[in-house]
């Protein structure tokens, strides 16, 4: 794997050169791909715990995983963009939002509005 770092917003501003949907498939294309490629991540993991962890094949389950990981992350960047978003923002908001919960206590539960 590469060891180049980029920020979230120089990897969205690059990684939706390479979106070749139409316009009229703008959100649902990304929304239903992302739900395709995290399945494919629950998939592997569930195939660690059929196979196990053995030694041998576990570092290269770990990389089909960050593989699979990457195409996650695609879609996350394509439907942002598609909702006027920018990833670098939304990881962000999502970190104080976090924070905030981890100060009231409120990690743990149910609700967006915890």
């Amino acid at each position: 794997m590469t060891q180049t770092k980029l920020t979230l917003s120089s990897y969205q501003e690059n990684a939706v050169t390479t979106a070749i949907y139409p316009d009229s498939h703008k959100i649902t294309y990304p929304a239903l791909g992302l739900a395709g490629e995290a399945g494919e991540v629950a998939n592997k993991v569930k195939k660690f715990v059929r196979d196990g962890y053995d030694k041998e094949g576990f570092e290269q389950k770990k990389i089909e995983l960050a593989y699979e990981l990457g195409d996650v992350l695609w879609y996350c960047a394509a439907l942002a963009r598609d909702l006027n978003f920018d990833l670098g923002d939304i990881a962000s908001h999502n970190l104080d939002k976090l924070r905030d919960r981890a100060e009231r206590g409120k990690l743990q539960g149910d609700g967006d509005n915890r």
